[in-house]
């Protein structure tokens, strides 16, 4: 019997990324797809409150079972659990493929791996997929066969409990191989340049560079930069888990 695959992303239902993983994962499964209905990028782990989501049945691609919503990353795969497989959760949730990186400091912005942190909190193995290359007109195709073999290696072992896997492509059609790695210490170094409207009022655009201060090469942006593909292995536990001895033995006074 074949799996069931939730396929989601963030940078909205007609984006070429989402339709690259869902040719892969229709020679794996039967496929479902669920995603905003316009670019949700950067909404990190955001889900609508205070206004109705909109879920409605669509036909863009012969013989696939698709849906557009009105809401976040997030909010699709709620909705796909809750809605559409009515609690009979699918054997894979896999979001993207994404136009541009999700490594280091990313993966806590983004919305293509919060979709797939959301699949794992409802105990579906799941994978965030993203190509480093912002271009609607980007090229997945060196990215087909690894996506591939990473959904099956999912599907037959599974993953470790309150696990997901944060997968990174470099934009080569000359791949190394594939490297497990650590998330590097690297950061955006933020400005906002601002400017002036035609009212004279000032408004901001989001701007910055990317600062790897981690020298590493076991990180995920060594590999990417070596021409390897990143897997990365990410709970959604936050806890500091070496910081609770320390705190522990601060004196409160009660």
């Amino acid at each position: 019997m074949k799996p069931t695959i939730l396929v989601v992303n963030d940078d909205g239902i007609t984006a070429p990324g989402i339709k690259a993983l869902m040719d892969v994962m229709k020679q794996i499964g039967n496929v479902v797809v669920v995603a905003p209905d316009s670019p949700q990028s950067g909404m990190g782990h955001a889900i609508t409150i205070g206004k109705p989501l909109r879920l409605d049945k669509v036909d863009i691609y012969e013989g696939i079972e698709m849906y557009r919503c009105s809401g976040t990353p997030v909010d699709c795969v709620k909705l796909a659990v809750t809605k559409i497989f009515k609690g009979k959760k699918p054997d894979l949730c896999v979001s993207g493929i994404n136009h541009g990186l999700n490594n280091s400091i990313n993966v806590l912005y983004s919305g293509t791996m919060s979709a797939a942190v959301e699949g794992a909190i409802e105990s579906i193995p799941s994978i965030g997929f993203s190509l480093d290359d912002y271009t609607l007109d980007a090229d997945f195709s060196h990215c087909e066969k690894f996506i591939k073999q990473i959904a099956l290696m999912v599907l037959q072992n599974g993953l470790p409990t309150a696990t997901l896997l944060n997968v990174n492509f470099p934009n080569t059609a000359h791949i190394k191989g594939i490297k497990i790695c650590r998330q590097a210490n690297a950061k955006w170094a933020e400005e906002f340049d601002e400017r002036l409207d035609p009212y004279k009022r000032n408004y901001y655009w989001l701007t910055g560079v990317f600062q790897n201060n981690d020298l590493g090469e076991d990180t995920d942006v060594w590999a990417l930069e070596n021409h390897y593909v990143s897997i990365v292995p990410v709970q959604f536990d936050l806890t500091a888990h070496h910081a609770i001895p320390v705190l522990n033995s601060w004196k409160f006074d009660v």
